[in-house]
């Protein structure tokens, strides 16, 4: 890059960029550790709303007539528009970007969950029902096993954008986080610093990724083994 005397606030070379991480990891990592937080709490919060939702909207066809169309309209409201709201209605801490990354990461799980439950082996369940299984033991024993897999593939491509929605967040409104050490050296024409914040980033999402990956691993031992027997 230097070759073209490309000036740094333009565009930065592979080489500065990898200098303004090694000469910043120390606050890099500071600020990493506020939007891990924000990340992994509201993509837990996330996962679990989205396991229950998706549960209730299989058990009962008025919870699907009456949620389904609400979680579709969510995804089409800009969340730069929530943003301010969130920051107006519950401050400027953690608790607004948790918000964001909730709705963010939310719809992809519970509507790959909720598609898995409703397409369960239906001769399964009725050998079940001929025992008669009560309502638990046909989601114990038959749909969440079932479906297992497709909430780890929401989860999955949720891990991707938890990251992308607390920087959303601290855009907005932050004091701390890897959004508001962009924004500061952004402003600087520091853009050493921004791609190297931007890299840090992609770093992290990649390990979410991964991290989900292997506790699919752990938690669906069978899935690993059905791959071997094909």
């Amino acid at each position: 890059m230097h070759r073209f005397q490309i000036a740094l606030y333009i565009l930065p070379a592979p080489s500065d960029i990898i200098a303004a991480m090694l000469e910043n990891r120390q606050v890099l990592w500071s600020h990493s550790i506020v939007t891990l937080s924000e990340a992994c709490i509201g993509l837990a919060l996330a996962a679990l709303s989205a396991f229950m939702i998706a549960i209730l909207m299989d058990m009962s066809s008025i919870c699907k007539r009456s949620l389904y169309p609400h979680l579709i309209v969510t995804q089409t409201v800009p969340v730069m528009i929530l943003g301010p709201l969130f920051a107006i209605w519950f401050g400027f801490g953690m608790t607004p970007k948790i918000i964001m990354v909730i709705f963010m990461c939310f719809f992809p799980i519970v509507i790959s969950f909720y598609d898995a439950l409703a397409k369960a082996d239906k001769q399964q369940l009725m050998l079940l029902k001929s025992f008669q299984a009560k309502r638990w033991q046909l989601y114990r024993y038959v749909k969440i096993p079932a479906a297992a897999n497709a909430f780890f593939s929401g989860l999955k491509v949720a891990a991707t954008y938890c990251i992308g929605g607390a920087i959303v967040g601290e855009w907005l409104s932050a004091s701390a986080g890897l959004g508001y050490y962009m924004i500061r050296a952004k402003n600087g024409y520091m853009l050493d610093k921004v791609f190297a914040c931007v890299t840090v980033i992609i770093l992290w999402s990649l390990l979410l990724h991964l991290c989900i990956v292997w506790l699919e691993r752990i938690m669906l031992p069978y899935q690993k083994r059905k791959g071997k027997i094909k």
